[in-house]
């Protein structure tokens, strides 16, 4: 079984995803970062570099290779990964995915302090910019996160108690 970690940046799929994964005794793979691998270049650098465009069939591209594999995983995707090139559709025909939605003040805090090294939102000035930026994100989003098989809302949930929310849903279904 392939089970796929989508969400909006900030809300722990790749920290989740390790935890899952190690849980449920499979690989993680991060999509960042077998991007950044094949690439040889980090996120920010392509998109600096190369554009958004490109960027992104790289993504696709890069999803299908791993979907390839027979192997059962975890895979963390990138926040926008569902959104573009029918990727989200490639998803729900390969395996279970797994929605980790967190309030949008949530999302705000955690990013905040993290703007620096996130391209897309390093230039926000104000949280109060952050959060229009990510509400309308969330607004373009939703309508492909919102396909997931399973949400696992999350609030206040560290890393662990997260991973095991997602582990129990799981293990139910």
């Amino acid at each position: 079984m392939k089970y796929f970690l989508i969400g909006y940046m900030g809300s722990g799929k790749t920290s989740i995803g390790k935890l899952l994964a190690n849980n449920l005794k499979l690989p993680l793979y991060d999509l960042d970062a077998y991007i950044e691998k094949e690439e040889n270049q980090s996120i920010s650098e392509i998109f600096k570099t190369k554009g958004e465009i490109y960027f992104r069939n790289a993504e696709h591209e890069i999803l299908k290779k791993l979907l390839s594999k027979k192997e059962p995983m975890v895979l963390a995707l990138g926040g926008g990964t569902p959104c573009y090139a029918g990727n989200m559709d490639m998803v729900i025909e390969s395996g279970i995915s797994l929605y980790l939605h967190y309030p949008l003040e949530v999302l705000v805090d955690r990013l905040w302090d993290a703007k620096e090294s996130r391209p897309i939102i390093a230039h926000l000035e104000s949280k109060t910019i952050l959060e229009d930026f990510i509400r309308k994100h969330l607004f373009e989003r939703n309508p492909y996160y919102m396909q997931a098989t399973h949400t696992i809302n999350l609030e206040s949930e560290t890393i662990e108690e997260a991973a095991l929310k997602t582990q129990t849903l799981l293990q139910k279904s």
